[in-house]
């Protein structure tokens, strides 16, 4: 039984699956379209919300410390990353990665934890980005009935501007990956610039005085209770504190989810024309842009307002509003609207990814490995989770489930990091067209790291993530585990249709 649930797939046969051509995805992409789609997955809310909550809240104006700091362990995860995309480039990511080196049955864990993920974020970005449409709306003098916002105290309602936006993606992912690349690129760019214009004219307005003390005097902070507080005070009595030199951690432990989305662009590698080459280029070049965008705006945003009188719910557009430039305050929240389409986008892409990758292995039923004749893309999977991620984000409150994808995202990366270090060992004559350097040493320290951010998250979300990988053990264990390609008596057991005449 324990040689079932931990046969891996070998790297070989990952890429053969690949060659048959109803089931292997169009090679579309080149490095310059993966950086795009991890430009438009990591930059959202997080850019123009999180930098000014953080900066009020834990760390003062070294909020670009704590940015720093962040992008440093993301790039100890993009490091293991980009040496398995680039040496298994298949369809589904950390999933894949886990078949090849740890085996089926923790590659369905995560599996199965990335598809919730994903899903999750996909309907939380949506969400955002319908509060951002209804914002801009209002202004124009054209409010959305309370009826179709969504539910929200204890109101029920249906959100259909965040559903009709996955339904559009939806379509614009079936009608083919490259397609997808170019309204991406549209929708970065528009964004980009945007972030760029604010980091310009803000600079003009920054006041030396805003950044002193660059670090300000530490502050205890008092911990949840119950399952609400982090994991870690329930198991060792740890608190962290506001300010200080350990502000800045904590600091870091919030703003790091400002980075989830680079992973994503590994989902990707299967449609991508060299990926031994672009891969890495894609996954570490996007990681870099938004790191210096991030550490940037944290600055130019302590630097007009003091930290101390910084809004939390739009910082960046009020501190405009501070120094008497409203013009720039709608800029942003233009420039948040747009920006989020392409976060939502890509989010859906990389789960319909998954999916379609774990059915063509058996774990899920195969008709969501079927790829459309003409576009080249897995569109039944893509119809599925589109219609299932509408009909979330139009019903569903989901804020309290929002850190299940950071958990999600943070449980991927120890897999990945276990992943380099296994496959390091069992093959260590594959070839490799990166490798991630200084090995066993950085992905023991992504592990680690991933694993210290996963104890800060509260216990609840521990209990509900727990419950949903208890699901995804039924589902294997009444599927999954029956139908595996790699089940050894699968060709040999009688089809149940008798056989016909000679």
């Amino acid at each position: 039984m324990s040689n079932a649930l931990f046969r891996t797939k070998s790297v070989e046969q990952c890429i053969k699956d690949t060659e048959r051509p109803e089931r292997g995805l169009r090679k579309s992409l080149s490095a310059l379209d993966l950086t795009v789609f991890g430009v438009g997955v990591i930059i959202g809310t997080g850019i123009f919300v999180l930098t000014g909550k953080v900066a009020k809240e834990n760390a003062g104006p070294s909020t670009a410390l704590a940015f720093v700091v962040a992008g440093l362990a993301c790039g100890l995860a993009a490091l293991c990353y980009a040496e398995f995309a680039s040496t298994v480039p298949v369809a589904g990511s950390a999933y894949t990665f886990a078949y090849a080196s740890l085996g089926e049955f923790p590659a369905w864990v995560i599996g199965w934890d990335l598809v919730l993920e994903l899903a999750l974020a996909c309907a939380v970005v949506a969400v955002g980005w319908s509060g951002y449409l209804r914002s801009l709306m209002d202004s124009a003098g054209i409010p959305v009935p309370q009826q179709l916002s969504g539910s929200s105290g204890g109101r029920f309602g249906f959100d259909l501007p965040a559903a009709v936006l996955v339904l559009v993606i939806t379509a614009v992912l079936i009608a083919g990956t490259k397609l997808s690349s170019r309204v991406t690129g549209v929708i970065v760019a528009v964004k980009v610039t945007v972030v760029l214009l604010v980091i310009g004219v803000g600079a003009f307005h920054v006041t030396g005085a805003h950044y002193h003390p660059f670090i300000p005097p530490a502050q205890d902070v008092g911990g949840g209770s119950g399952l609400n507080a982090p994991l870690i005070q329930l198991m060792s009595g740890y608190t962290p504190s506001n300010f200080g030199v350990m502000g800045v951690f904590t600091a870091a432990a919030v703003v790091f989810f400002a980075f989830i989305g680079f992973d994503v662009v590994a989902t990707t590698a299967e449609e991508t024309r060299v990926p031994q080459r672009d891969m890495p280029r894609g996954i570490i070049g996007s990681l870099i842009i938004c790191t210096v965008l991030y550490v940037a705006v944290s600055l130019v945003v302590t630097g007009m307002q003091k930290y101390t009188r910084l809004s939390t719910d739009a910082p960046l557009a009020d501190a405009f509003k501070a120094v008497h430039h409203p013009f720039w305050a709608g800029v942003i929240s233009f420039g948040a609207a747009v920006g989020l389409t392409s976060v939502c986008l890509i989010l859906l892409l990389g789960q319909t990814r998954v999916f379609f990758a774990m059915s063509r292995d058996g774990l899920l039923p195969p008709a969501f490995s079927r790829v459309h004749p003409r576009f080249g893309t897995p569109y039944r999977t893509t119809v599925l989770l589109g219609l299932i991620v509408a009909v979330v984000a139009g019903f569903t409150s989901i804020d309290e489930l929002a850190e299940l994808v950071n958990i999600g995202t943070l449980f991927a990366f120890v897999v990945v990091a276990l992943g380099v270090l296994l496959l390091r060992r069992r093959r260590p004559d594959l070839p490799r067209a990166f490798r991630t350097p200084l090995v066993p040493l950085v992905p023991v320290l992504s592990l680690l790291a991933s694993l210290w951010l996963m104890l800060n998250l509260s216990a609840e979300t521990w209990l509900r993530f727990a419950v949903w990988m208890a699901a995804g053990l039924v589902v294997y264990a009444a599927y999954g585990r029956l139908h595996s390609r790699l089940r050894p008596d699968r060709h040999s057991r009688p089809s149940a249709r008798p056989p016909g005449p000679v």
